[in-house]
C-alpha cells in the first residue's frame, strides 16, 4: 500500500479485496439466465459458498433485469432483443423477466438473505438507472467484486464502468459465466487489461 498526494493506493489482491472498503455485486443470477449457462453446476457449486463467506464481511448487492414498461423502450433495445431471439416482428418478442415469472427469480440456491440489497436496473452496467454509485460513495465502498451472469454482457461493462469511475474492479473468474463459453473466455481475456481478476480461492485467502 502507499500514498501519492494523500491517496492511498492498494497494490495486491488482499488489500484490494479489503473487507471494510469493498462490496460484493451478484449480477443476474436469475433462473432464465442460470438455466442456460454453459456451466450451471459448476457456477453455482463456486458461487454459494463464495456469497456466504463474503457476507458476513462487506455488503451484498444483486441485481435484477427490469426492462422498461412497453412503449418506453428505446429501438435499439427493442432491435436487440430481436436479434435476440431471432425473431421478425416486435409483436412476436417473447415476454422476458416478466414480474412474478419464474425465469426472473434469482435461483434459490444463491438467494439473498436480509440484509442483502437487491437492485432493479434496466441496462447493462450497474451504473446506469440506478443509484448505486451514490450508496457505494456513501459507505466509502472503492471495491467492487463481481460475480454473475452473463461475463461479456452486464459483467463486462459493469466492470469498464466502475474503472472509470475510479473504482477498484474485481471480477471473480470462477463465479461469472455466460450462454456462449467462447465469449465468456473472451471477455475474462479483455477484462484482464482493465480488471482484477482473480479466482475466487485466492480472493477467500
Amino acid at each position: 500500500m502507499k500514498k501519492a498526494d494523500g491517496i492511498v493506493i492498494y497494490e495486491n489482491l488482499e488489500e484490494i479485496t479489503g473487507p471494510s472498503h469493498s462490496c460484493l455485486v451478484v449480477w443476474d443470477v436469475q433462473n432464465g439466465l442460470v438455466d442456460r449457462i454453459f456451466n450451471r453446476d459448476e457456477f453455482l457449486a463456486n458461487l454459494a459458498p463464495f456469497i456466504e463467506r463474503l457476507r458476513k464481511k462487506m455488503p451484498v448487492v444483486y441485481t435484477l433485469i427490469t426492462p422498461p414498461p412497453a412503449g418506453f423502450r428505446s429501438s435499439w433495445q427493442i432491435y436487440s432483443m430481436m436479434r435476440r431471439f431471432n425473431v421478425k416482428e416486435p409483436a412476436k418478442l417473447p415476454s422476458f423477466m416478466a414480474p412474478g415469472s419464474r425465469e426472473r427469480e434469482i435461483s434459490g440456491l444463491v438467494s439473498p438473505v436480509d440484509g442483502d440489497i437487491v437492485l432493479e436496473k434496466p441496462a447493462a452496467s450497474i451504473f446506469i438507472g440506478t443509484n448505486f454509485e451514490n450508496m457505494m460513495r456513501a459507505r466509502g465502498i472503492n471495491t467492487l467484486i463481481f460475480t454473475g451472469i452473463a461475463t461479456e454482457i452486464g459483467i463486462e461493462s459493469s466492470a469498464r464502468d466502475a474503472s472509470n469511475r475510479g473504482f477498484y474492479p474485481v471480477v471473480v473468474s470462477d463465479c461469472v459465466s455466460s450462454m456462449d463459453r467462447e465469449a465468456h473466455e473472451r471477455s475474462l481475456k479483455n477484462l484482464e487489461k482493465l480488471a482484477v481478476v482473480s479466482g475466487s480461492k485466492d480472493i477467500l485467502k
